[in-house]
Protein backbone atom coordinates (compact mmCIF):
# COMPACT_ATOMS: atom_id res chain seq x y z
CA UNK A 1 0.00 0.00 0.00
CA UNK A 2 1.80 3.72 -0.83
CA UNK A 3 2.33 5.62 1.96
CA UNK A 4 0.10 8.81 1.05
CA UNK A 5 -1.08 11.55 2.96
CA UNK A 6 -2.16 15.23 2.72
CA UNK A 7 -1.79 17.98 4.80
CA UNK A 8 -3.35 21.45 4.97
CA UNK A 9 -1.62 23.81 7.15
CA UNK A 10 -3.72 26.01 9.45
CA UNK A 11 -4.03 29.80 8.17
CA UNK A 12 -3.19 30.77 12.26
CA UNK A 13 -2.42 29.29 15.37
CA UNK A 14 -2.86 30.58 18.85
CA UNK A 15 -0.45 28.72 21.68
CA UNK A 16 0.59 29.05 24.96
CA UNK A 17 4.60 30.03 26.10
CA UNK A 18 7.10 27.15 26.30
CA UNK A 19 4.30 25.02 24.28
CA UNK A 20 5.34 21.95 22.16
CA UNK A 21 4.44 22.26 18.52
CA UNK A 22 2.93 19.80 16.95
CA UNK A 23 1.89 18.86 13.33
CA UNK A 24 -1.51 17.62 14.69
CA UNK A 25 -1.96 21.84 15.96
CA UNK A 26 -0.73 23.28 12.51
CA UNK A 27 -2.05 21.29 9.93
CA UNK A 28 -5.30 19.00 9.00
CA UNK A 29 -3.89 15.65 8.42
CA UNK A 30 -5.76 13.03 6.08
CA UNK A 31 -4.68 9.60 4.95
CA UNK A 32 -4.61 6.09 6.31
CA UNK A 33 -5.38 6.18 10.36
CA UNK A 34 -2.49 3.87 11.12
CA UNK A 35 -0.14 6.06 9.02
CA UNK A 36 -1.05 9.72 10.48
CA UNK A 37 -1.51 8.94 14.17
CA UNK A 38 1.96 9.04 14.55
CA UNK A 39 2.78 11.71 12.37
CA UNK A 40 0.20 13.90 13.82
CA UNK A 41 2.50 13.66 17.23
CA UNK A 42 5.88 14.87 15.18
CA UNK A 43 6.98 18.43 16.88
CA UNK A 44 8.53 20.53 14.52
CA UNK A 45 8.79 23.20 17.06
CA UNK A 46 9.47 24.48 21.13
CA UNK A 47 7.76 28.01 21.69
CA UNK A 48 10.83 29.78 23.51
CA UNK A 49 11.64 33.51 24.84
CA UNK A 50 12.82 34.63 21.83
CA UNK A 51 10.29 34.03 19.85
CA UNK A 52 8.62 37.08 20.91
CA UNK A 53 4.97 36.84 20.13
CA UNK A 54 4.72 35.88 16.60
CA UNK A 55 6.24 32.74 15.08
CA UNK A 56 6.13 31.41 11.56
CA UNK A 57 6.19 27.86 10.65
CA UNK A 58 7.35 26.96 7.11
CA UNK A 59 5.12 24.06 5.21
CA UNK A 60 8.82 22.54 4.27
CA UNK A 61 9.21 22.51 7.99
CA UNK A 62 6.72 19.77 8.59
CA UNK A 63 8.11 17.80 5.34
CA UNK A 64 11.30 17.93 7.05
CA UNK A 65 9.83 16.35 10.57
CA UNK A 66 7.91 14.14 8.45
CA UNK A 67 10.42 12.35 6.20
CA UNK A 68 12.89 12.48 8.66
CA UNK A 69 10.62 9.73 10.85
CA UNK A 70 9.48 8.24 7.13
CA UNK A 71 11.83 8.80 3.76
CA UNK A 72 8.83 6.75 2.07
CA UNK A 73 5.88 8.62 3.10
CA UNK A 74 4.28 10.62 -0.45
CA UNK A 75 3.19 14.06 1.45
CA UNK A 76 0.63 15.74 -0.53
CA UNK A 77 0.19 19.93 0.25
CA UNK A 78 -3.08 21.48 0.05
CA UNK A 79 -3.65 25.43 0.85
CA UNK A 80 -1.43 27.57 2.30
CA UNK A 81 2.27 27.00 2.78
CA UNK A 82 3.33 28.45 6.49
CA UNK A 83 1.14 28.83 9.33
CA UNK A 84 1.54 32.00 11.29
CA UNK A 85 1.52 30.88 15.00
CA UNK A 86 0.63 33.85 17.69
CA UNK A 87 1.85 32.89 21.52
CA UNK A 88 -0.52 34.52 23.54
CA UNK A 89 0.80 35.85 26.84
CA UNK A 90 -0.93 37.12 29.88
CA UNK A 91 -3.52 40.11 28.65
CA UNK A 92 -3.69 43.14 30.87
CA UNK A 93 -7.38 43.62 31.93
CA UNK A 94 -8.39 47.09 30.84
CA UNK A 95 -9.89 48.99 34.18
CA UNK A 96 -13.37 50.94 34.61
CA UNK A 97 -11.80 54.24 33.93
CA UNK A 98 -10.19 53.69 31.05
CA UNK A 99 -13.06 51.79 29.71
CA UNK A 100 -15.26 55.16 30.48
CA UNK A 101 -12.78 57.23 28.44
CA UNK A 102 -12.01 55.47 25.42
CA UNK A 103 -15.89 55.34 25.19
CA UNK A 104 -16.32 59.14 25.66
CA UNK A 105 -13.48 59.91 23.19
CA UNK A 106 -15.32 57.67 20.60
CA UNK A 107 -18.49 59.47 21.40
CA UNK A 108 -17.07 62.72 21.52
CA UNK A 109 -15.02 61.74 18.14
CA UNK A 110 -18.12 60.60 16.44
CA UNK A 111 -20.16 63.45 17.45
CA UNK A 112 -17.84 65.98 15.91
CA UNK A 113 -17.15 64.31 12.95
CA UNK A 114 -21.21 64.50 12.06
CA UNK A 115 -21.59 67.87 13.02
CA UNK A 116 -18.65 69.02 10.93
CA UNK A 117 -19.72 67.18 8.01
CA UNK A 118 -23.45 68.95 8.50
CA UNK A 119 -22.02 72.49 8.80
CA UNK A 120 -20.36 71.43 5.68
CA UNK A 121 -22.97 70.42 3.26
CA UNK A 122 -24.83 73.39 5.36
CA UNK A 123 -27.60 71.26 6.52
CA UNK A 124 -29.57 72.85 8.44
CA UNK A 125 -30.39 75.65 5.50
CA UNK A 126 -31.42 72.86 3.49
CA UNK A 127 -33.98 71.31 5.93
CA UNK A 128 -35.30 74.84 6.27
CA UNK A 129 -35.42 75.28 2.31
CA UNK A 130 -37.60 71.47 2.43
CA UNK A 131 -39.35 72.50 5.43
CA UNK A 132 -40.51 75.97 3.32
CA UNK A 133 -41.19 74.17 0.28
CA UNK A 134 -43.47 71.15 1.90
CA UNK A 135 -45.89 73.32 4.42
CA UNK A 136 -44.94 77.13 2.54
CA UNK A 137 -43.91 78.65 5.78
CA UNK A 138 -40.28 79.69 6.71
CA UNK A 139 -38.57 78.05 10.10
CA UNK A 140 -35.44 78.72 11.67
CA UNK A 141 -35.90 75.21 13.40
CA UNK A 142 -37.72 72.90 11.03
CA UNK A 143 -38.16 70.51 14.35
CA UNK A 144 -40.84 68.49 11.96
CA UNK A 145 -37.63 67.47 9.75
CA UNK A 146 -34.57 67.54 12.20
CA UNK A 147 -36.28 65.11 14.36
CA UNK A 148 -37.05 62.14 12.15
CA UNK A 149 -33.89 62.97 10.61
CA UNK A 150 -31.88 62.37 13.65
CA UNK A 151 -33.53 59.10 14.35
CA UNK A 152 -32.86 58.01 11.22
CA UNK A 153 -29.09 58.56 11.33
CA UNK A 154 -28.94 56.43 14.45
CA UNK A 155 -31.21 54.04 12.60
CA UNK A 156 -29.20 54.01 9.90
CA UNK A 157 -25.65 53.74 12.03
CA UNK A 158 -26.92 50.37 13.27
CA UNK A 159 -28.30 49.09 9.81
CA UNK A 160 -24.91 50.20 8.53
CA UNK A 161 -22.74 48.47 11.72
CA UNK A 162 -24.97 45.21 11.87
CA UNK A 163 -24.81 45.33 15.47
CA UNK A 164 -27.58 46.62 17.93
CA UNK A 165 -25.02 46.08 21.45
CA UNK A 166 -23.78 42.73 21.19
CA UNK A 167 -26.66 41.60 19.20
CA UNK A 168 -26.22 41.01 15.16
CA UNK A 169 -29.04 41.73 13.05
CA UNK A 170 -28.67 39.33 10.67
CA UNK A 171 -25.44 37.02 9.03
CA UNK A 172 -24.25 39.13 6.60
CA UNK A 173 -20.67 41.08 7.54
CA UNK A 174 -20.68 44.91 8.37
CA UNK A 175 -18.37 47.23 6.23
CA UNK A 176 -16.33 47.25 9.42
CA UNK A 177 -15.93 44.09 9.87
CA UNK A 178 -14.82 43.44 6.27
CA UNK A 179 -12.81 45.94 6.46
CA UNK A 180 -11.17 44.35 9.75
CA UNK A 181 -11.22 41.30 7.82
CA UNK A 182 -9.30 42.83 5.00
CA UNK A 183 -6.61 44.42 7.39
CA UNK A 184 -5.86 41.59 9.26
CA UNK A 185 -5.06 39.35 5.61
CA UNK A 186 -2.68 42.22 4.86
CA UNK A 187 -1.06 42.36 8.12
CA UNK A 188 -1.00 38.57 8.50
CA UNK A 189 0.54 38.52 4.31
CA UNK A 190 3.55 41.21 5.96
CA UNK A 191 4.25 39.06 8.59
CA UNK A 192 4.36 36.02 7.25
CA UNK A 193 6.64 37.61 4.09
CA UNK A 194 9.51 39.41 6.94
CA UNK A 195 9.11 37.05 9.60
CA UNK A 196 9.61 33.94 7.87
CA UNK A 197 13.37 33.36 7.47
CA UNK A 198 12.97 31.35 4.40
CA UNK A 199 10.75 33.34 2.02
CA UNK A 200 13.93 35.75 1.28
CA UNK A 201 17.80 35.55 0.80
CA UNK A 202 20.28 38.15 0.96
CA UNK A 203 23.39 37.98 -0.58
CA UNK A 204 25.40 37.78 2.77
CA UNK A 205 23.65 34.68 3.79
CA UNK A 206 24.99 31.53 3.34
Amino acid sequence: MEKIIYIRPRHRLQVLPNEIITIEKLAQVVGNQELINPIKELVVHRVNMSDKNIVIIDVMQMLAEIHHYDPEIDVQTVGSSQTIVEIMYKKYNFSPVMLILVWLLLFVGAALAIMNFHEDVSMQAVHQRVYKIITGHSSEKPLLLQIPYSIGLGLGMILFFNHLFKKRINEEPSPMEVEMFNYQLDLDQYVAMNENKESMKKLDDH
